[in-house]
């Protein structure tokens, strides 16, 4: 546990390789044997990972993925019957009545929109739609097709009624997308089904394209699970491992996503304030008792950067955070440690500056 002495603006004190968090440890807790369960939903797979002799849950691990695909068929952009795109399509002639679901998590994204002084945004999926667009064209946005989309995009455009579950966007054209919370929210929901329904497991990782995870319990002896953070600039290097002890954790990077346009790199995460594609980070790593607000606020930190996203940990309970920017060249990554305990993370020594 932490040193019960330091303050919590202690624990948010970037710590940088060389400090205390990139000792050379020995005890690098690792995983074990496992049972594992999974489906396809939301572009991704979705997997439920129990320790050995979990097979008698399995059968309630199969109704927690049938359920996920349950809450794509309302919270997909892709489905134009489903209520997420009703909603945009709806909401600004008419009050729309939601689902609590639904109407909650977009309560939630819209804390995190104000939380983050604009860096989350669900209601920024004008801007996606287009880069997508100009992707498949191999172009880039003009400046007159930005402005249209800025001018369509914003969550303060939302206001939600909680008298009676209602949605109304106050201008035309205004886009959901749910692509940086959805698939942590459906992850807190199976996490919750196992936690309170009969015949589930006590311990399990339960993960949505290995990229936004939550545990719960204990793995192989250790006090919760060994999860890896995987470089970014080597993708089958990990630079590290995180103990995940009763926590989700979600990262967002464009080493992969990304296309080049005339000599110039432009990644898929964007910065919904100005509608283009952000650069000089490589990965965005955040823990929080939420996956569906981990998988908001690692991409909400990739777009703010390493400072903005250490002050607005100060201002969030329970997140921690690791940043990789690029490195200079030549060198290894450097990460930033943000509010995560020195027992929960573990460096290799030979991927990470010293």
């Amino acid at each position: 546990m932490p040193d019960p002495s330091k303050t919590r603006r202690d624990f948010l004190k970037p710590a940088r390789p060389g400090e205390d968090h990139c000792a050379d440890r020995t005890n690098v807790p690792v995983g074990g044997s496992t049972v594992r369960v999974a489906t396809r939903a939301m572009a991704c797979e979705f997997s439920v990972i129990m320790n050995p002799g979990a097979h008698e849950h399995v059968s309630a691990v199969s109704d927690v993925l049938e359920m996920i695909h349950d809450i794509e068929i309302w919270l997909s952009v892709y489905k134009p019957n489903s209520e997420i795109s009703e909603t945009s399509r709806r909401a600004a002639n008419e009050p729309m009545k939601l689902r609590p679901a639904l109407y909650e998590l977009l309560k939630t994204a819209c804390h995190l929109h104000r939380q983050t002084n604009g860096a989350f945004d669900v209601a920024a999926g004008a801007q996606i739609k287009l880069w997508h667009e100009c992707r498949a064209e191999q172009r880039i946005p003009t400046a007159e097709e930005l402005e249209v989309v800025l001018a369509r995009s914003g969550s303060h455009h939302i206001k939600l009624d909680d008298t009676d579950n209602t949605v109304t966007f106050d201008i035309d054209g205004l886009q959901l997308d749910p692509g940086a919370i959805g698939k942590g929210y459906a992850l807190d929901e199976a996490a919750e089904w196992l936690q309170k329904g009969e015949g589930g497991p006590k311990s399990f990782l339960v993960h949505g394209g290995h990229s936004s995870l939550v545990a719960r319990g204990e793995h192989n002896s250790e006090s919760g699970w060994p999860v890896g953070i995987g470089n970014p600039l080597f993708t089958k290097k990990r630079l590290g491992t995180v103990l995940l002890r009763d926590q989700a954790m979600s990262t967002s990077g464009s080493n992969i996503q990304f296309f080049r346009h005339e000599g110039q790199r432009y990644g898929h995460i964007l910065d919904p304030r100005t509608a283009m594609p952000v650069e000089g980070m490589l990965s965005v790593t955040v823990l929080a008792d939420s996956a569906a607000v981990a998988d908001a606020l690692s991409t909400a930190f990739f777009v703010l950067g390493v400072e903005n996203a250490r002050m607005c940990c100060d201002n969030l309970p329970n997140v921690g955070a690791v940043l990789i920017p690029f490195p200079e060249s030549g060198k290894r990554v450097t990460p930033t440690v943000i509010g995560v305990p020195f027992d929960q993370i573990f460096w290799d020594k030979e991927q990470v500056a010293m």
